[in-house]
């Protein structure tokens, strides 16, 4: 077993090796970093967790009055903190867009914040619904392919830049979760994407067109952008950007990076990634992502022309006097700013910045709370979703756990069995060639023979690529059972063990900062603690096998669990307390 380990270990470093040198070496800056803000215009935030939007549409005149100045005040200092994290561009408005962003009334607004974010080296982009030539328009259609169709957003896209004559481009998602696109009529991503970059090339914008699409009927949801765009390869105009999340599925804590990445030749790509923490404990919950990130983009092919794959982070960002409502939660929005522009930085260092700039420099409070920090996702990932387990969460809101959730008239794939597929058997998600969904054939060598060896892959992603017995030996001689139990406990005592350390450095900042935190740090512990309980118990049904003899007793039973949906919003739960 042992030397089963250390080949595995080798693939590993070899596979990072292989795909990864030259971004090591190659200290080239990215030339586009970006913020999605998920706002819509009514204010509200899509899987926002900090309030409403920072845009206030409602205030910004569409005529020559000036912008009052609270707001000019407040996006100047966003376009300063973008600035000195590397940020040059934002887009404004939720990918779920609706077409009024492109009536001229909001394009004047528009205008105003990207005058008052140009000085900061910020350019503003915005996402456009596909089908606004029907809704805005007098036409009857959206094809790409009718000229009527092509004109109207050229006709656009003139009018766009008159007003914002260094407008950045259009981010798109199109015939994905219900929104319109081109397949709508029977056209392509291609057509779709190329279409709209015709408009806007003579400008010198761009085209961010998602590859987050997915249906019901398309196969493991994990394939599905892999085999939709692979096909496209080399057909986009040279201003069209495919924007890839960085995995397979959906933000989730911990993913492998997604195989198309490593298709694409021919076809720029971007890497999304959420500071807005979806899938990490809203703006309850601590998670420093840097390390997650680090990984990904130091493993990160380079772009066709040679060039590191630019990033763009869906923002955590809202109206909340201290931007992100967690303050803590700030330093993913600057960890993404700083590691896009340079890879080299390591989580530690981009953490003590962070809490220097924004709390104190007394060591005594930088040194113990960096240290949580960096101990803050891997603890999450074992609370949650620990071996490669993922979105097992409570359908909507996707804060806690509902490994059990069934919606009547649910898609399967939106649905927690489809991806833990627990049977007495064993759990996890069989992705293999040789008796799975096949997924593992997207992945080029040596990631492939790695992946599809049970005793190779990496034991974090082992349920994401396998279904596995209760009883399969782990690395260590544990069974998948006892390490399932032990990570679990583990995650728990982290989380606990954070508070404790919140606690210790109350001397070294100021009150308010200090209660604001340490109520979040409570709550994140009894999460924790439901987490861990909600799923044990629940794969116990399945497992059929006592908790080993070293794990605490649950603090909940089944049934009083499942009776609850752990959410944000949602405190009802016994001995949940709300937050302040």
């Amino acid at each position: 077993m042992k030397k089963i380990f250390i080949i595995g270990l080798f693939l590993t470093i070899t596979s990072l090796a292989v795909f990864a040198q030259e971004s090591k070496t190659l200290r080239k800056k990215a030339n586009l970093t970006l913020l999605d803000h998920w706002d819509n215009p009514n204010g509200t935030v899509e899987r926002g967790y900090a309030g409403k939007s920072i845009w206030k549409w409602d205030e910004i005149p569409s005529d020559k009055k000036p912008m009052p100045e609270n707001l000019r005040a407040r996006y100047r200092e966003y376009g300063s903190i973008n600035q000195k994290l590397g940020i040059n561009g934002t887009v404004l408005n939720n990918v779920n867009a609706k077409p009024m962003m492109l009536s001229t009334d909001m394009l004047k607004k528009t205008k105003k914040i990207a005058d008052v974010l140009r000085p900061y080296g910020m350019k503003v982009y915005l996402s456009v619904n596909f089908a606004s030539p029907k809704a805005l328009g007098d036409l009857d259609t959206a094809d790409p392919l009718d000229k009527n169709v092509a004109k109207w957003w050229k006709k656009k896209a003139d009018e766009i830049y008159r007003l914002i004559p260094d407008f950045g481009g259009f981010l798109v998602k199109a015939n994905s979760e219900g929104e319109p696109g081109p397949m709508d009529y029977g056209r392509t991503h291609v057509d779709g994407a190329n279409m709209l970059a015709r408009a806007l090339k003579p400008h010198g914008g761009i085209v961010m067109w998602r590859a987050f699409v997915y249906s019901a009927k398309g196969g493991d949801r994990a394939s599905q952008a892999y085999d939709e765009f692979m096909r496209f390869d080399g057909q986009f105009l040279d201003n069209v950007v495919i924007q890839i999340k960085n995995g397979p599925i959906d933000f989730q804590p911990r993913e492998p990076l997604s195989p198309l990445f490593f298709g694409l030749k021919k076809t720029p790509m971007m890497l999304e990634i959420q500071a807005t923490q979806e899938y990490t404990g809203n703006s309850i919950q601590t998670c420093f992502l840097a390390p997650m990130w680090k990984e990904i983009i130091n493993s990160l092919p380079l772009n066709p022309d040679g060039t590191r794959i630019p990033v763009a982070a869906v923002s955590n960002i809202g109206d909340s006097p201290n931007w992100t409502a967690n303050d803590l939660a700030m330093a993913n929005w600057y960890a993404a700013g700083k590691l896009a522009n340079d890879p080299s930085l390591s989580p530690r260092e981009i953490a003590e910045d962070f809490l220097r700039e924004y709390y104190t420099d007394d060591e005594r409070f930088v040194k113990p709370v960096t240290d949580l920090l960096l101990r803050s996702y891997e603890a999450v990932v074992n609370y949650m979703m620990p071996l490669g387990l993922h979105h097992i969460f409570a359908g909507g809101h996707h804060y806690g756990p509902e490994p059990w959730c069934y919606h009547e008239g649910w898609r399967e794939d939106w649905l927690p069995r489809y991806y833990h597929k627990a049977d007495s058997e064993g759990i996890g998600f069989d992705r293999t060639i040789a008796t799975g969904s096949g997924n593992i054939s997207k992945y080029p060598e040596p990631l492939r023979s790695q992946y599809e060896n049970i005793d190779t892959c990496p034991e974090e992603l082992l349920l994401w690529f396998h279904h596995v017995s209760w009883n399969h030996r782990m690395h260590n001689g544990e069974t998948l059972w006892e390490a399932l139990c032990h990570k679990y406990d583990q995650g728990v005592r982290e989380a606990e063990e954070f508070v404790k350390i919140w606690e210790s450095i109350r001397p070294y900042i100021d009150a308010d900062k200090y209660e604001r935190q340490h109520s979040r740090f409570v709550r994140q512990a009894k999460d924790a603690w439901w987490w861990r309980d909600a799923c044990l118990l629940y794969f116990q049904w399945f497992s059929h096998l006592p908790l080993p003899a070293d794990c605490p007793t649950p603090r909940h039973h089944l049934d009083e669990l499942m009776k609850f949906n752990l959410g944000i919003d949602n405190y009802t739960a016994p001995e949940i307390d709300a937050l302040p």
